[in-house]
């Protein structure tokens, strides 16, 4: 047995990042600091369990906590550390993790932290009925893939127990190297069985009943204007927080965002005008951060005319992914060869690069951008409709934002510039936008992921049939089957081919149409300190000062 203590956290960390808050500085505790931040506009969850955005899973590192968590080392490294668990043993065969959970944890209305409340929560995620978007992540715990997938066990079943009130112990089925990741996600966060089983699914808008184990706590929630989040008094480092409150404004109107930054009214903002890049570049007040993910277009592969991968990939040929990153976005993306980004570790772990070892899967080369549309127009021919005769008009799905409004019209003048075909365009709200595309709803829809975790299955897994962010309604048993290898074996080597293969499928299929790797533009106020972050896209407030 291993034993991982406080002193040997560098040994669990999978890898770190440098924090562009800096520091750690130690908050003034004497003076009142209120934040106010902005990321996106109403979420559409902040059930632990539901979300699947990373403006929700933001909010949620601050409202509760996982047995293990992100901290800011001192030196602007983000990296893992015990959280509601003081410590955890792994077994010999790295299959069998056993937490401890904390003395004197408690939730924030007083009530103790126990090893139930993540049973309950980690059972509550894989159980058909909750409909998790997530249930797929647990599948690496004994029995999830019954559960998940087969239907042939219960929930009851899943090998993560509570062995006594401080007690917690997970049974993999397989050693994986990101499973400390998985145990800080907010799925595997815990919740109360209590309040949600008498609140059912309106115990998350009620400052009342919305009761975590985070460093701070909802006090008000006025919907499509903002959230606020006070310090919570009952958690155990409450000493050392820094802002009294952090409020975070719901805005999706990139001009006001921007205005109330730069009057003072936001700390911090993720929101502007697309064409204010350059110059917000130039002066120094837009900041660019290493981001792990990629900007994509998804198709509902169920449907007409995007049921013919030969349609989707004529859609996916003539998109100019050079031209969208150096005229339109302009904050250091990169051009996509591929669906998982640079940044993610192949076999050799940090230092090898799963990008590179895939390489691109068609030329981004701009002198090879005419003889891709070439192609693609001889595969709409050979799916029945030469120069675009007879394509339906088919619409294209965005969330309201005015870069990806700019984006679409992008897209929208390539497809029938070189395909002949009519587009048109619609954006929704934020969270309408989010339960739209995950019905199915659309024909081909605006879409992104970031990484849960440095490993290429963060990226791979989703796709498979029934997955809860499988958004492109796609189904493949041999992909499938891919992904259970790579699931099911404890060989580096031997995961990383079957997740190469697996990629290998899903781009010869063009089930989805990468465009660019990302970066994390933000604005911060100058005075702000003691923030951190990590490439999962998390930003941190708990310990900010002025």
């Amino acid at each position: 047995m291993k034993r991982f203590l406080v002193l040997l956290l560098a040994f669990c960390m999978v890898f770190t990042l440098a924090a562009c808050g800096g520091g750690g500085e130690e908050p003034d505790t004497e003076a009142t600091l209120d934040l106010s931040v902005c990321f996106a506009s109403e979420p559409s969850t902040i059930d632990p369990a539901l979300n699947s955005a990373v403006d929700g899973a933001i909010m949620l590192q601050h409202t509760f906590e996982g047995l293990i968590k992100w901290v800011d080392d001192g030196n602007g490294n983000a990296m893992l550390a015990p959280g509601m668990a003081e410590s955890w043993d792994v077994s010999d065969d790295g299959t069998v993790y056993t937490f401890y959970i904390r003395e004197g944890a408690l939730w924030s209305d007083g009530e103790p932290v126990t090893a139930h409340d993540f049973e309950y929560a980690w059972k509550r995620v894989v159980d058909p009925e909750t409909a998790a978007d997530y249930s797929y992540m647990l599948d690496c715990v004994l029995n999830g893939p019954e559960i998940i997938y087969d239907g042939t066990k219960s929930a009851d079943e899943l090998g993560a127990v509570a062995l006594d009130d401080m007690t917690f112990e997970v049974t993999l089925h397989t050693a994986i190297p990101y499973f400390t990741e998985i145990a800080a996600f907010p799925a595997a966060f815990p919740v109360r069985q209590d309040v949600i089983e008498e609140y059912g699914d309106q115990w998350t808008f009620d400052p009342a009943t919305y009761i975590g184990n985070g460093p701070y706590m909802m006090s008000e929630w006025v919907h499509n204007s903002y959230i606020m989040m006070v310090k919570n008094p009952n958690h155990y480092d409450y000493d050392n927080l820094g802002p009294d409150s952090i409020k975070f404004a719901l805005m999706d109107d990139e001009n006001a965002m921007l205005a109330a930054f730069n009057s003072g009214e936001l700390d911090f903002n993720e929101g502007y005008p697309i064409d204010e890049v350059p110059t917000l570049l130039e002066s120094g007040q837009l900041k660019i951060a290493d981001y792990i993910g990629t900007y994509y277009v998804c198709f509902q592969t169920e449907l007409a005319p995007f049921d013919d991968p030969l349609v989707r990939e004529a859609f996916s040929l003539v998109i100019d992914r050079n031209y969208i990153v150096n005229q339109i976005t302009r904050a250091g993306q990169v051009p996509a060869g591929g669906y998982v980004p640079s940044g993610i570790y192949d076999a050799d772990g940090p230092g090898s690069d799963f990008r590179e070892v895939g390489g691109d899967y068609y030329s981004l080369d701009d002198a090879d951008y005419a003889a891709n549309c070439e192609r693609a127009r001889e595969l709409l021919a050979e799916a029945g409709y030469p120069g675009g005769e007879g394509f339906p008009i088919v619409e294209y799905l965005y969330n309201t934002n005015d870069g990806h409004r700019v984006i679409g019209e992008a897209l929208q003048n390539m497809w029938q510039t070189e395909l002949g075909v009519q587009v048109t365009l619609t954006n929704q709200d934020w969270a309408v936008f989010l339960d739209t595309r995950k019905n199915g709803d659309y024909s081909i829809a605006r879409n992104g992921w970031i990484a849960d975790y440095n490993d290429p299955i963060s990226f791979l897994d989703m796709w498979v049939t029934g997955g809860g962010n499988n958004d492109a309604q796609y189904k493949n048993p041999a992909y499938d089957a891919l992904i259970m290898q790579a699931k099911s074996s404890p060989d580096a080597a031997v995961r990383m081919q079957a997740l190469h293969e697996a990629e290998d499928i899903l781009l010869a299929e063009h089930v989805v149409a990468p465009i660019y790797f990302y970066t994390q533009p933000y604005m911060v106020a100058d005075d702000l300190k003691g923030w951190y972050y990590t490439p999962l896209g998390y930003f941190f407030f708990a310990y900010a000062s002025k």
